[in-house]
Order: structure tokens, then sequence, then C-alpha cells
């Protein structure tokens, strides 16, 4: 057995007025409640730090940039990775990441139990749109605000295992999770923020929002056999609800814990990767059944295309 003990911290709403060291308390709480619980690896949302900013729409650049982080760690998240090397927890958290030369990601880092960040992914698949749209109930910028990622879906050998990580909308496309399949993950690590109403379907139902959440993760890792944990940043933000639902899923595609709240909230489940094998030894055996010459359309067509109509 390759037993990893995670700890799904979620978090709950985080006001615009807040500041990140008062966030950063609060994942320093539920930093040593998952010690007290003996996890090795604590799992916090996207843009961690900060409320999720692209609801709202900016023109003045100094003002985007001041929810960027342009190194990390940093002054204000330093205190979070010295309780990590001290509790000997590796960590995951995601943020608004500025590069040196000017880009802007949406960024998620993962550190080994020593506090060096030993993987870095940036978003691929931004939601969203980039101008204002009057149409929607609220906005949601991210094409505005980010650049798609660079680094593609790598994994990492770290904790026993092969890690890897996502960011919120990539957990919807399966490529996302085949692509690390390919490489071997062992656990795919999958911080969201998302609304708890679809601005461009307002009939639509918190219940099914929730079942697409679940729906994805679960078929990502069945069909990828490996663990996924998905945790999010629940709550009303400025007057804007964001679903919880965090929950850890095993390579069987089955729900082993789930939050039932949308406040800070740990959730703690031992992790063997050793389950991973038996679905990867049969019947996601890629090297035995996967038929590549034609898979062309993935890797070439971006949009669908109909046949001819006859």
């Amino acid at each position: 057995m390759r037993v990893i003990n995670v700890a799904a911290a979620q978090l709950g709403p985080i006001q615009k007025a807040d500041s990140r060291q008062a966030v950063v308390k609060r994942m320093i709480a539920l930093m040593d409640e998952a010690r007290s619980k003996g996890a090795d690896l604590i799992v916090y949302p996207e843009l961690a730090l900060t409320t999720f900013f692209p609801r709202w729409y900016m023109e003045n650049q100094a003002e985007v940039d001041a929810w960027f982080e342009r190194e990390m760690p940093n002054a204000a998240t330093k205190p979070l990775f010295e309780r990590a090397a001290h509790h000997q927890i590796a960590m995951n958290f995601g943020y608004a990441e500025l590069t040196p030369d000017g880009h802007h990601f949406n960024t998620s880092i993962l550190t080994d139990k020593s506090g060096k960040i030993v993987g870095k992914y940036r978003k691929v698949h931004l939601p969203g749109h980039s101008e204002f749209d009057t149409e929607r109930a609220f906005q949601h910028l991210e094409k505005r605000y980010f650049e798609p990622g660079d680094l593609g879906f790598n994994v990492w050998r770290t904790l026993g295992g092969i890690i890897g990580m996502a960011i919120c909308n990539d957990r919807r496309w399966p490529e996302t999770y085949r692509v690390m399949g390919l490489q071997g993950v062992e656990m795919v690590l999958i911080g969201y923020n998302t609304p708890s109403a679809n601005p461009e379907k307002r009939v639509e139902a918190l219940e099914k929002r929730m079942f697409h959440n679940r729906l994805s993760l679960q078929a990502g890792a069945y069909q990828n056999s490996t663990w996924v944990v998905g945790v999010a940043k629940a709550g009303v933000e400025d007057g804007h609800p964001l679903f919880g639902g965090s929950l850890i899923v095993n390579p069987d595609g089955e729900i082993v814990v789930e939050a039932s709240t949308e406040a800070d909230e740990l959730l703690v489940h031992p992790c063997d990767l050793d389950a991973t094998r038996f679905g990867k030894n049969t019947i996601f055996n890629f090297a035995e059944h996967r038929r590549i010459e034609h898979y062309g359309l993935i890797s070439s067509r971006t949009g669908a295309v109909p046949p001819p109509e006859t």
C-alpha cells in the first residue's frame, strides 16, 4: 500500500475587502486541523488568496494587477509555507500569477513536505468572456484577465506517487485527465470557484450544477483509474454565491467523502495509490486498448464541424 492522507481544505467565501493575510490565517487554521488528523497533503481551492475577482469588469490595469501575485512565496504567504514545513505537510493551492515579463495566469502550485515548490500548473481551459456582457446577471471575465496556460498537463513524482494538477473548468474536459493519464497519473488535484447560478441559463438549478461537478470529477477518475481531489471556494462572496461540494473520488469513480457546508471545512481521507493499479492494468490498460490512429481529430480540430449534408 502507498497511502497519502489527503486533506481537502474547502474555503468559505472571501470578500473583496478581505486581505491576503486574513485569508492565510484561515488557511493555516485548516492546515493545523489537517496536521492533527495526520494529513500528508492539504489541497486548497482555485484563487485561494482572494475573492473571485473575474466577476468584476475592470479597465485600469493597475487595479487588475493588484489581484495578482508577483512571486511565490511572498510576504503574505510566507507564514503558510513556514507552517507547512513545520508540520511536514505538502500543499497545493491556486492563485493569480503575474510573471516577471508581464504575463497573467490562473495558477496552481504543489509543494513537498519541506515547503519547496515542486510543481506548477497554469489553467488551460479558460471559461467566460473578455468584454462586458449586458445580458449576464454577473460577469465571468477570465478570458479578459488571464492567458491560457502555457505549461501543459504535467505530472510530478512526489509523495511516493505520480500527481497532477488542474483548475476549475479544466475538470469538464476529458483531455485534461487523459493527458495526465497517459503519464501514469495516480492523483489529480483540482481547485475550483464555481457560481451557484449559470449566468447563461438562469433556470438551471443548483442541484444540476453540482451534479455536473460530480459527474466531471467521477468520470475523470474512473476513465483514467486515478484519485481525484476537488476542492471548492464556496459561499456568498460580495453577494455572489459559489457552490461547495468539495470531494474526493477514488479510482473506481466513487465519491468517498464530500463537504456538507459552504464554509471553511476540512475533509480527510486515506488514499491508497496502489488502488489505481487494477484499472490501469485491465479495462483502462491504455497500451492494450487505445487506438490512436482513429483519434486524429482530437488534436487537429478545435471546434465541431458537422459532416456535409447530402
